[in-house]
């Protein structure tokens, strides 16, 4: 049996969530990537393959779960001056554990509903 690898697994379960979640202009999708050092996030409008705000770890230096929870409240924060207030999200194939789970409350702490 040939050994699968980790983001090759992942890959795969993005690609099952991506086949059901889908953004648009009015409830765009809230996409998350990490990687060893960073987490990103985006809004996008998959009707227009359009990005309406993103948040990267760069712009904070912090632990990498207090980078998730500060992406989360700047995605939030850019989310309501775009006029967005409902997103669908897209935990992009990574478990609801750590960064996801604390970007993803503190993106509901900043007022978006998913």
């Amino acid at each position: 049996m040939k050994h699968t690898p980790k983001n090759e697994l992942r890959q795969r379960r993005h690609a099952r969530v991506r086949a059901r979640v889908i953004g648009t202009r009015e409830r765009p999708r809230l996409a998350v990537f990490k990687s060893n050092r960073f987490v990103v996030a985006q809004l996008i409008d998959d009707e227009k393959g359009h990005t309406l705000a993103s948040a990267h770890g760069r712009e904070f230096k912090a632990s990498q779960v207090l980078q998730a929870t500060k992406i989360g409240e700047a995605i939030a924060k850019r989310a309501k001056e775009a006029g967005i207030s409902a997103v669908v999200f897209d935990r992009g194939g990574y478990r609801y554990a750590a960064q996801i789970k604390a970007l993803a409350d503190a993106a509901r702490a900043g007022g978006l509903v998913f």
